[in-house]
């Protein structure tokens, strides 16, 4: 399939190590993604242009929004609650704080406003990380022996859930309730992934297609419901990591990328690797619900 030229620009030109994460506040028109080996959260404010990089004294991969004062951050030791207006976290809950090897990564938050959570062991090891569920407060683990999970994401009706495991080439659907968010079947083989590059973070449209960033292959792949693959769009770094609709009628997209295992002439030969970018694609984006707590 031919590769889509479409309009980009840089949004953040700050060379992230492990970009990842993003999400957007309609409310605020703020963009959020996360540096997650250097343990840095990035702010961007679309209206006024202004983006700031906060220090989080920890790897962190994901947020949601709790209301309009407070965040759910996903850090490599636990769910803390981290306050807009200083920036202040308290730890929320722990989650595998007592397993040093491994980190949080890909997250989503369901339309019943259950939070999907990905953790991974920090050098990929096979099956050393799992999917878990922070349902009303309270967290279970969904699958587990996962090797690197990417592409939680859910259809616009909440009835399927989606994830992949990058190191299986494999992105899985499965049965959800949709008033809760939580399995009522198994996981079925949605695609198998071939050729260059791998599964990376997903992001589901209004329309209920499925976009993929494709780790290694510098693209976004556009799938239908049922697995075919309908498009792709070039993005100016190899490592497109995540996608996340933007912008007040959701229809641009923001995709951040990382220069994570390259050496020198690797970055070379790709210099904007780990830049933030926004692609005009005129999609039919939709907003990231709020997670609940209680």
């Amino acid at each position: 399939m031919t590769e889509e030229e479409v309009p980009t620009s840089v949004l953040s030109a700050e060379h992230c190590h492990l970009g990842e994460g993003p999400t957007y506040d309609v409310a605020t028109d703020t963009a959020w993604w996360f540096d997650i080996l250097e343990g840095r959260l990035f702010e961007a404010h679309l209206s006024s242009g202004s983006t700031r990089v906060h220090a989080l004294g920890r790897m962190a991969s994901a947020l949601g929004r709790i209301d309009a004062e407070r965040q759910l951050i996903v850090a490599e030791d636990g769910l803390y609650i981290r306050d807009l207006a200083d920036g202040a976290m308290t730890l929320f809950c722990p989650l595998e704080a007592d397993n040093p090897g491994t980190r949080s990564n890909d997250c989503r938050v369901h339309q019943s406003g259950t939070f999907w959570i990905g953790t991974m062991g920090r050098h990929a090891e096979p099956g050393a990380g799992a999917i878990y569920a922070l349902h009303r407060g309270n967290i279970s683990m969904l699958f587990p022996r996962i090797s690197i999970p990417n592409s939680i994401c859910f259809s616009p009706d909440g009835a399927t859930g989606y994830f992949a495991d990058t190191a299986r080439a494999v992105l899985y659907a499965v049965p959800l309730n949709p008033a809760t968010g939580l399995p009522r079947g198994e996981p079925e083989v949605l695609l198998r992934h071939t050729g260059i590059g791998g599964l990376d973070g997903s992001v589901v449209d209004a329309d209920g297609q499925i976009w993929n960033a494709c780790w290694g292959a510098g693209r976004i792949d556009v799938y239908s419901p049922q697995g075919g693959r309908l498009r792709s769009l070039r993005v100016p770094a190899r490592q497109a990591s995540c996608p996340a609709f933007i912008g007040p009628d959701l229809s641009r997209l923001l995709v951040t990328s990382a220069w994570e295992n390259m050496d020198d002439a690797a970055r070379a030969a790709d210099p904007q690797a780990g830049c933030t970018f926004l692609l005009d694609v005129s999609a039919r984006g939709r907003a990231e619900p709020d997670v609940k707590l209680a």
